[in-house]
């Protein structure tokens, strides 16, 4: 059958193709066909075959069959899938009262003051909206007011958001998606791309200043440069640490200012720290978080050094009806608690780096497996069809994705040719979780890598 792709969609890693739903068992065929003609435009499902769940706990997810699936791919559900923790403290907060910032609220300022905390003492004032999007875009905004400029940096392939200005700097959205004349590219810190002789802090160094050059060539001063710590959708790029101290000594050379997107790197996902950016040992003018701040709900944060954002505050009113609500700051303190209560962080660095060993181990003579990179809970293995060249296999990729998937693991695809393996687990992923994966892992690559 005639692939029904469109154009939208076309690079999306591990995309289901709505061209093949006759060939999916009935009771799917009918809930995708219903799916189709009632939402509105721009959403895809995964996998070859797509997968219905119906409940989930810890790192599991189960299907309308009972079939207990591994989720090594979700972020959003931080401290894992349906905690009873955070879902009696939200069901608590729903009997209650649902209030907003117009009206004072003491568990808010509670959970401000401990967001707070864990933060650099000159990072001091929070901002909640509901979404990665909403938190990056009012972040832009402020930089822009107090800097003057318009210029943003972002890496080659990056994923910001899907409002009208975040999307604008998103370049993984594609080109039905085109960039902002105001945004230049630069490299992803891939060590490959430095030259002989050179460093990756040079190399890092010389790609801001160039993409400085090029915007006030173009009569744009720079507002910001934003990066996603982990470089998620440009393939994983976590190693080695240290090399954004000279990306940032460079952006506020040139008057702008650095905004760190911990939306899918904060919250101990890379295992050494809270925050995806003190791995670097710099300080961010502005941080921006996401729904695994809530499990799952919809809040989102922005985090600001005050001198940053106080000039905005005096001059633009901003108000988020949801953001800062009861409900969702409850969802964020009893993720608080059960980062305290359960040792978040120490499960993370220790799971991962077994994770991570597993993988190298089992991977080690392949010649389809470039690396296995990453920190914490967040790896990627890059697949391609010849180790020395290095080209992208993303079909081989897709193959290894959905034989997982076959065998109840979840992951995904990133990467600029999407050939990079994503393994991004909620933080529930226990030691049982990963002898499971790498026991699964090994018998797919045994027939496929």
């Amino acid at each position: 059958m005639t692939s029904t792709l469109s154009r939208a969609i076309a690079h999306y890693p591990n995309r289901f193709d709505p061209g093949v739903v006759s060939k999916l068992p009935e009771h799917l065929q009918e809930t995708i066909r219903r799916r189709s003609k009632a939402l509105g435009p721009g959403y895809t499902l995964i996998y070859r075959e797509p997968v219905e769940f119906v409940s989930g706990y810890g790192a599991h997810l189960i299907d309308r069959d009972g079939n207990d699936y591994l989720d090594a791919y979700n972020n959003v559900p931080c401290v894992g899938h349906a905690h009873p923790h955070v879902a009696e403290a939200v069901a608590r907060q729903m009997a209650v009262v649902n209030t907003n910032t117009r009206y004072v609220q003491e568990a808010l300022v509670d959970y401000a003051e401990r967001l707070l905390s864990t933060f650099p003492e000159e990072l001091s004032k929070l901002s909640i909206a509901c979404s990665g999007s909403e938190a990056n875009d009012l972040a832009v905004r402020v930089a822009r007011f107090h800097t003057g400029g318009e210029g943003i940096i972002v890496t080659r392939w990056a994923y910001h958001g899907i409002t009208r200005e975040v999307a604008s700097f998103s370049p993984t959205l594609g080109a039905g998606s085109p960039l902002g004349p105001n945004v230049r590219l630069i490299d992803a810190p891939d060590p490959r791309l430095v030259a002989p002789g050179s460093t990756l802090d040079e190399h890092m160094r010389q790609q801001v200043r160039g993409a400085v050059d090029d915007l006030e060539r173009h009569g744009y001063r720079l507002a910001a440069l934003i990066t996603d710590c982990a470089h998620s959708s440009d393939g994983i790029f976590t190693d080695p640490p240290g090399y954004m101290r000279a990306v940032v000594e460079e952006v506020h050379a040139a008057g702008g200012v650095y905004i760190a997107d911990e939306v899918q790197s904060g919250f101990a996902r890379l295992g050494e720290s809270m925050w995806g950016f003190s791995r670097h040992g710099v300080l961010p003018d502005i941080v921006t978080m996401g729904k695994p701040m809530g499990n799952g709900l919809p809040i989102s944060g922005v985090v600001f050094r005050p001198e940053i954002c106080e000039e905005f505050g005096r001059n633009v009113r901003y108000f988020n009806t949801f953001g800062g609500s009861s409900i969702p700051v409850a969802a964020g303190a009893a993720v608080l608690d059960v980062f305290e209560k359960e040792n978040v962080q120490q499960r993370v660095l220790e799971n991962g780096n077994a994770l991570r060993a597993g993988l190298r181990e089992i991977t080690k003579n392949s010649p389809y497996v470039a690396e296995v990179r990453g920190a914490g809970l967040f790896v990627g293995v890059e697949i391609v069809k010849d180790r020395q060249t290095l080209e992208p296999d993303r079909a081989l990729a897709e193959d290894v994705i959905n034989d997982m998937r076959d065998r109840h693991i979840l992951i995904s695809g990133t990467g600029t040719s999407a050939n990079t393996l994503k393994i991004r687990p909620p933080l529930a992923f226990d030691s049982a979780d990963v002898t499971r994966f790498l026991e699964t892992f090994a018998e797919v690559a045994k027939n496929r890598l």
